[in-house]
């Protein structure tokens, strides 16, 4: 009789599951109604939900750039779009090339600054199997996509996009079933398609989910929620059944415990509410992505309710597949705050803010509080300013959607000093120097004092 018993592997294979400007309330975990993402919430319950994750930096390259190095993008230089990743920083890549595993890269890479050419090998922070495109929106289409091997030779995969790059990872992992490996898969979806301003859902999805259910901030400010958000919703859905087909992958491998998986996003999108576009703001439509972890230790791990940044993820993945953590990560690893341990854990998380403006912004559990740069440029010449001024303002208990801003309140002008010295301590220890920053002008009404002890709840 065979034995089917499989042999103890001594090192997890990791996945880096990677949407692109997806909201953290598109999920059923956090109260989407329309059922788009039963993969991910059963995902989220039975492995480790990270409740409160948000991104250090609501743009496509910079926030790519911390997620591959676990620094800030202050730190990897890429601050806005349109700059590479310097290639002497170490990578993730280069972590697990390092640990013996065999490293890939499926999807959209946006660190090259090559745009619709191929990405040569010096650029690709050290993958060692390549299937990618530097902007893939400007590759590819819904139904046309085409990336490059490890030649930089043009591949064009059929299906809609979300499927031909699942099915591309899906063979990569049976490929390399015999053997550890790290596959970082970046999607572009949710992303709208840039040169038409739209959400190509795929033709199954095309109208299903339009009118059905708007958040409460995009019902209030309108935008273009109403025009593209049925769209959106058709892509989130795409998205979640392939995460199901990479783990039913991973089941019919035998692979389900002994690989860990990460769903996160670069960012989230507030259709045009708060700015010209998509993103680009302190505001938890920018900021707030879903995230959970399973596999490994990570499967059983809770509900972990502190906040959570991508610059944590890096140390994090190290961390679970027992490869050491560099002293020179900004972010740290969550582990420790698995199935309810107490952990040291900041009360806040740290968001720079680049392009449209430069601006820096702290979210904690209560509140949201953000500057900009009081000296205005476009384009944005520099990674950061000597001068800021108060923005934004916005409890978060009380205003959850954030449509009162209380910047200028004189009722909460002590809570704005705090916030403001909570900021700068956290600009300087992501290596930035201490800044000046002006109050904001006096506003001509003001809700209730707040309370001390309320101060940092």
């Amino acid at each position: 009789m065979r034995n089917s018993a499989k042999p103890q592997r001594k090192q997890p294979n990791v996945i880096v599951f990677f949407t692109d400007q997806q909201r953290w309330d598109t999920t059923g975990v956090h109260g989407n109604p329309l059922r788009l993402t039963p993969n991910f919430d059963q995902m989220a319950r039975q492995g480790t939900h990270l409740e409160y994750a948000f991104t250090c930096q609501p743009v496509c390259g910079p926030a790519r750039s911390c997620l591959q190095t676990g620094l800030y993008a202050t730190e990897t230089g890429c601050y806005r779009n349109g700059i590479p990743l310097p290639q002497e920083l170490p990578t993730l890549a280069g972590y697990f090339n390092d640990a013996g595993y065999d490293t890939g890269y499926i999807g959209k890479w946006h660190l090259a600054v090559t745009r619709d050419q191929p990405v040569p090998e010096h650029l690709r922070g050290g993958y060692q199997y390549w299937l990618a495109a530097d902007a893939l929106e400007h590759t590819s289409d819904a139904y046309e996509t085409l990336l490059y091997d490890n030649d930089c030779q043009p591949v064009k995969l059929p299906g809609y996009r979300v499927d031909a790059l699942t099915d591309a990872a899906i063979r990569y992992i049976d490929d390399r079933k015999d053997k550890p490996f790290f596959l970082f898969l970046s999607y572009l979806e949710p992303h709208h398609q840039n040169h038409r301003d739209d959400y190509p859902a795929p033709d199954v999805y095309r109208d299903m989910y339009t009118s059905r259910w708007v958040p409460p901030d995009l019902a209030a400010l309108g935008g273009t929620a109403h025009q593209h958000l049925g769209g959106y919703y058709g892509m989130v859905k795409r998205l979640d059944e392939a995460l199901g087909r990479v783990r039913d992958a991973l089941r019919s491998l035998q692979l389900t415990e002994d690989t860990i998986i990460l769903f996160t996003s670069d960012h989230g999108s507030h259709f045009k509410t708060r700015n010209a576009e998509y993103k680009r703001s302190c505001h938890e439509s920018s900021i707030r992505v879903p995230s959970a972890l399973y596999g490994s230790q990570f499967t059983g791990g809770g509900s972990v309710r502190e906040l959570v940044s991508l610059v944590d993820f890096v140390p994090t993945l190290l961390d679970a597949a027992g490869i050491e953590v560099p002293d020179h990560m900004q972010g740290r690893s969550v582990v420790p705050l698995l199935n309810n341990r107490h952990a040291e854990w900041p009360a806040e998380v740290f968001v720079q803010i680049s392009e449209s403006q430069t601006a820096r912004a702290i979210r904690t559990q209560r509140w949201k509080y953000s500057v900009t740069s009081a000296i205005k440029s476009d384009p944005v010449p520099t990674a950061s300013s000597d001068r800021y001024v108060e923005e934004f303002l916005y409890d978060l208990y009380a205003d959850p959607y954030e449509l009162t801003n209380l910047a200028g309140m004189e009722s909460h002008r002590k809570v704005a000093d705090q916030l403001r010295e909570t900021l700068i301590r956290r600009m300087v220890e992501a290596g930035e120097a201490a800044p000046h920053i002006d109050a904001a002008p006096a506003a001509a009404y003001g809700q209730r004092k707040v309370r001390e002890y309320e101060i940092f709840e």
